[in-house]
């Protein structure tokens, strides 16, 4: 199933708990900088990380990472520091 496919099975969904619900079941997962941020500073700095919170360079992968997955499908995706 794709994104497109699963976003729309979950906008049929009667709640959006029940839209959430759907998309976690297709692992479709919605994330923006800030969230983002943590799961790479969590994920790549780790316990070893010379630094406890995200730092700004967390923060720019970050959107680099949002950029290439909204270019990988089809959105364009633009690194905004929104």
């Amino acid at each position: 199933m794709t994104i497109r496919e699963a976003m729309d099975d979950a906008m049929h969904r009667e709640t959006a708990d029940d839209a959430i619900s759907a998309l976690l079941e297709r692992e479709v997962w919605m994330a923006d900088v800030d969230t983002m941020t943590l799961a790479i500073h969590n994920v790549y700095c780790g316990i070893m990380a010379d630094h406890e919170q995200p730092n700004e360079k967390d923060r720019d992968q970050a959107r680099q990472l949002i950029a290439a997955v909204g270019q990988a499908i089809g959105t364009g995706g633009g690194a905004s520091g929104a």
